[in-house]
């Protein structure tokens, strides 16, 4: 098994992705609201993600000292971030063949590139955190066009299976 702080490591010999535990990699987005009420109807909006994975949130903030940014909180639970965001949604990225232990280490090595000194509006953010854990803890082959075509064609047979079954009951 690979070193899982390589980017290169997401590559698993399918007889060892048989034994480990499996977790959705979920995008969480949260509304900065006190900003998009006066926005939005610009079509554009102000938001701040973060990456549920086993039941743990990471996200990314700036602070003005040289020691990590990253953060865990409460799934889908905008308290901890502050009274101006508002959870507004998630989306399911795909399933991550990493252990909760491989998944700690990752987070890990991202905090020392994503110091709270080095965030920026535009060019280290929230958003591009999320990015960088997602990508590192997906599989390489979720990553793909042929990949997200092929999931895309097997979540719309389920819904023809789901409606097919469905359409007899009022």
């Amino acid at each position: 098994m690979q070193d899982p702080l390589e980017e290169s490591s997401i590559e698993r010999n399918p007889s060892e992705i048989q034994d480990m535990s499996s977790s959705p990699i979920i995008l969480n987005v949260y509304d900065m609201y006190w900003i998009n009420e006066y926005i939005s109807g610009l079509g554009i909006g102000v938001y701040h993600t973060g990456i549920e994975v086993y039941n743990r949130e990471f996200a990314y903030g700036g602070h003005q000292f040289p020691f990590t940014g990253v953060f865990e909180i409460i799934p889908r639970d905008a308290s901890d971030l502050g009274e101006t965001f508002r959870f507004k949604d998630s989306i399911v990225l795909g399933m991550t063949d990493f252990t909760q232990s491989d998944v700690e280490k990752i987070v890990e090595q991202l905090g020392k590139e994503y110091k709270g000194c080095a965030y920026h509006l535009m060019h280290k953010n929230c958003n591009h955190f999320t990015s960088a854990l997602s990508q590192r803890c997906l599989p390489q082959e979720w990553l793909t066009p042929v990949a997200l075509a092929n999931h895309i064609g097997e979540q719309h047979d389920q819904f023809s299976d789901f409606t097919s079954t469905t359409q007899g009951r009022t």
